[in-house]
């Protein structure tokens, strides 16, 4: 306080005064530290979202991308043959056939497109959250050469699934569907194709087979992943080698209850891959220990085995 009273006389002016001006200097006087931390922040923007030099493009006024005001336009206005969800960016082209790509996930949707896109699938691609969305705006969008819809997470089997596929291979009849799913499960594949789809896609493969698989598709043809196909195979090879021994004794069913017992299943298990009710297993496995003779499940799986090593040793 001392200090400012003497600077306060030796300028000729009250202590407030000299109070006053001070805080209105700092005020008003730039933070060298902020412009450099702004300066620094902008730069390092530029470095990491300016596309590089092959890709570069310009907004409509002439804004290079590395601005926030052209970013917005490269993302908006500047990708060629991606439509986004919005009512005014349906695909212009209307006489190349395009790709329909139905995803209630807007970036996984804008994503996928932008990645076809850029490896020449050869069609113009119109991304969608729903079918529903393509009706209200089909009116000004190209022909579809193909749908693409993607499950993601979900399962064929899961509610609903099923019949969404259904309604739109039906409503589409010329226009091949294809289902791009996180499973490989064999069970969904089949599900998929008998409900219409005309290729199921697992997202475990590489953008390249992605694109094959589409044209494939939009070709006349059906594309399901190879190891799917190779675990068809040896589903019916092991059909076939482990029934053999008991289809003198049981009927085909009952020989397949029994080769699941001696695997050690269990009925919920049994009843889920058989395609049955868990009370029509337990008929089964009754049925099974009476031919046998066995008087519970481990007799069963013991006598089974027993049928497999005669059945084993007659064909040698």
């Amino acid at each position: 306080m001392e200090r400012l009273r003497e600077i306060a006389n030796r300028l000729g002016m009250s202590v407030e005064d000299l109070a006053r001006l001070s805080i209105e200097e700092v005020l008003a006087a730039p933070d060298d530290r902020f412009e450099q931390a702004a300066d620094y922040v902008l730069k390092k923007n530029e470095e990491l979202y300016w596309p590089p030099l092959d890709r570069l493009r310009w907004g409509k006024a002439g804004t290079r991308m590395g601005s926030t005001v052209g970013l917005h336009n490269y993302t908006s206005t500047n990708q060629t043959g991606v439509a986004s969800s919005g009512p005014e960016n349906v695909h212009e082209q209307t006489g190349i056939p395009s790709l329909l790509i139905l995803d209630g996930r807007a970036l996984d949707r804008e994503c996928l497109a932008s990645a076809l896109e850029d490896h020449d699938l050869g069609m113009a691609v119109v991304a969608m959250g729903s079918i529903g969305e393509w009706r209200m705006k089909k009116g000004s969008a190209p022909p579809l050469a193909a749908i693409l819809f993607n499950l993601g997470g979900r399962k064929v089997s899961d509610h609903g699934i099923a019949d969404e596929i259904r309604n739109i291979s039906s409503e589409f009849k010329s226009v091949p569907v294809v289902i791009l799913a996180d499973t490989e499960d064999l069970v969904q594949i089949l599900t998929a194709l008998e409900c219409g789809a005309r290729g199921y896609i697992p997202t475990s493969v590489g953008i390249d087979v992605c694109v094959e698989a589409i044209n494939l598709a939009a070709a006349g043809g059906i594309f399901v992943p190879a190891s799917s196909v190779l675990s068809m195979r040896h589903l019916i090879d092991s059909g076939n080698c482990d029934t053999r021994p008991l289809t003198g004794m049981f009927t085909l069913r009952q020989a397949e209850v029994a080769q699941a017992l001696r695997r050690g299943k269990a009925n919920k298990i049994i009843a889920y891959e058989l395609n049955l009710r868990e009370s029509t297993v337990k008929v089964h496995i009754r049925n099974i220990m009476k031919k046998l003779k066995a008087t519970n499940r481990t007799e069963v799986a013991y006598k089974v085995n027993d049928l497999f090593a005669e059945g084993t040793l007659a064909e040698e």
